[in-house]
């Protein structure tokens, strides 16, 4: 009976341990770069919040590690803000992280229920106490959606003119309210010229200092306080 050779089987241990020590590097490359924090951190298009308050929103002010910290996470906790419309997050190589912040439209302040009316007739609630105009009564529904959607063409600048909005129709217009104004003016203005409002400061200029009522809503004169 013949006899069986068994082939010794050579093991051959330099690219094995060539193989162990690039894992090795490369799980402890990898173990310092987790560590590495966000260095920088950059944020725009806020207006209504503060940047301190965008990064406490982020759960970033702490500055964590780059690579664990991720955008998607970032974006989803600024959301929670009732006052953010939509935030994009961008992280480079350079571990930066760029936020940018569209808020929404505040349009303003419904006397009924103390709620801030925004751009798309959500009302949030004014926890920052800001100063908007203050929609003193009832609208009809027709008339309370057509509001909203002027207000939107009103600039920041203007909204933040304008002290109270008060619906007051007669015969002749049932679209017609009285904007009373910061500065002790008050307007007349319909619906259909509500955009004129943002020509106000223009008007107000050529008055000389007077006080009176401005009309927007039948014509364009103004009516000096006696």
């Amino acid at each position: 009976m013949a006899k069986r050779i068994k082939k010794k089987v050579k093991i051959k241990i330099i690219p094995i341990l060539i193989l162990l020590f690039i894992l090795l590097m490369g799980f402890f490359i990898f173990s310092l770069l987790v560590k590495i924090p966000i260095k920088n951190i950059y944020i725009s298009g806020n207006n209504i919040l503060s940047d301190q308050e965008i990064i406490e929103l982020a759960k970033i002010e702490n500055y964590p590690s780059f690579i664990k910290t991720t955008s998607s996470r970032i974006e989803k906790n600024i959301l929670k803000s009732t006052y953010i419309k939509s935030v994009s997050v961008d992280k480079n190589e350079l571990f930066k992280v760029k936020i940018k912040i569209i808020e929404h439209k505040l349009l303003f302040i419904n006397k009924s229920t103390n709620m801030i009316v925004i751009e798309n007739k959500e009302e949030i609630k004014n926890d920052k106490n800001l100063e908007l105009p203050v929609l003193n009564n009832y609208v009809p529904d027709t008339k309370y959606t057509s509001l909203v959607k002027n207000m939107q063409k009103v600039d920041d600048e203007t909204i933040n003119k304008i002290s109270e909005i008060t619906y007051l129709p007669n015969d002749k217009d049932k679209d017609r309210f009285l904007l009373y104004m910061n500065d002790g003016n008050s307007v007349y203005l319909t619906l259909t010229k509500w955009k004129q409002i943002n020509y106000y400061e223009d008007v107000v200029t050529q008055l000389n200092g007077k006080k009176g009522i401005l009309n927007l809503d039948s014509g364009n004169h103004f009516e000096i306080f006696e």
